[in-house]
C-alpha cells in the first residue's frame, strides 16, 4: 500500500534535505509550501526546483497572510534583519508560524491520506525560535491527536521531525548522500530576486559554515 508524507518545503537547505530522507524511507511525498508575506520570492521558486529535483508527487503553494500580523523580520520590512550574535528570541522569528504550516500540512494529511508530516525544525542550530523545540513537536502531536478524525479513530498522523538533533554538517552530508543539489535551494532571509544571498543574516551563517563543517563546497550564490 502507497505510504503518503506532507513534506514542509520552504526551499531551503533544511527542508530539501527533509524532502530526500522522506523519499529515502518510501514514502510518496507531497510538498507543502507557503507564500506568507516574506521579505521575497525567491525560496518559493526554489521550492518548486527542489520539489521538480526530488520527485515530489505533488507540490502545492497556500496563501497566508503573515504580513497582516507583522512583528517579524521576515514579513515587515520597517524591521530590520539582525546581524548574527544577538540574545534570546530573534526579531526573525515569525509569530505562531510552525503552528499554522503544522495545521495547514495536518488539513492536507487528512484528506490525503498521508501517515506523516515531516518538518525540517532543529534543536542545535536553530536560532533560538520557540516552535523549534522538541517538547513544542511533542505537544502538537498530541494536539494533532485530538483534534483530527484519523486520530480519534486511533490512527493518528505522525509529526516527524528528521533533523532535529542533527548539526547543520551533519544534515549537508546526509543530503549529499541522497542527491540533494544544494544549489537549487536558498536560505538567506533577504535573498535577491535571483535567490542571491546576502552572506551575513544568521541563515547565511549558519549554512556557510555547515558546508565548511561538512567538507562541503558552498554553492551558494552571494550578491
Amino acid at each position: 500500500m502507497t505510504r503518503r508524507a506532507i513534506v514542509l518545503l520552504s526551499g531551503g537547505l533544511d527542508s530539501a534535505t527533509v524532502l530526500a530522507m522522506a523519499r529515502a524511507q518510501g514514502y510518496d511525498c507531497l510538498a507543502l509550501s507557503f507564500d506568507y508575506g516574506q521579505r521575497h520570492d525567491a525560496e518559493l521558486a526554489a521550492a518548486h526546483r527542489v520539489a521538480e529535483h526530488l520527485g515530489a508527487l505533488e507540490h502545492r503553494t497556500m496563501r497566508i497572510d503573515f504580513a497582516g500580523i507583522g512583528g517579524s523580520a521576515l514579513t515587515d520590512d520597517t524591521i530590520d534583519v539582525p546581524e548574527p550574535g544577538g540574545e534570546g528570541i530573534p526579531v526573525t522569528y515569525v509569530p505562531a508560524r510552525n503552528t499554522v504550516f503544522l495545521s495547514m500540512a495536518l488539513g492536507w494529511a487528512e484528506v490525503a491520506d498521508a501517515e506523516a508530516i515531516c518538518i525540517g525544525v532543529n534543536a542545535v542550530d536553530y536560532s533560538g525560535y520557540p516552535d523549534c523545540r522538541p517538547e513544542y513537536i511533542a505537544a502538537y502531536q498530541d494536539m494533532a491527536a485530538l483534534a483530527t478524525k484519523v486520530g480519534v479513530e486511533g490512527q493518528p498522523i505522525r509529526i516527524e521531525t528528521p533533523l532535529i538533533d542533527l548539526s547543520k554538517a551533519d544534515i549537508i552530508r546526509a543530503g549529499v548522500k541522497l542527491g540533494v543539489d544544494y544549489a537549487l535551494t536558498v536560505s538567506c532571509y533577504q535573498a535577491d530576486n535571483a535567490g542571491r544571498a546576502c552572506s551575513h543574516c544568521d541563515a547565511c551563517v549558519l549554512r556557510a559554515q555547515g558546508f565548511d563543517d561538512a567538507g562541503v563546497s558552498d554553492p551558494t550564490p552571494y550578491f
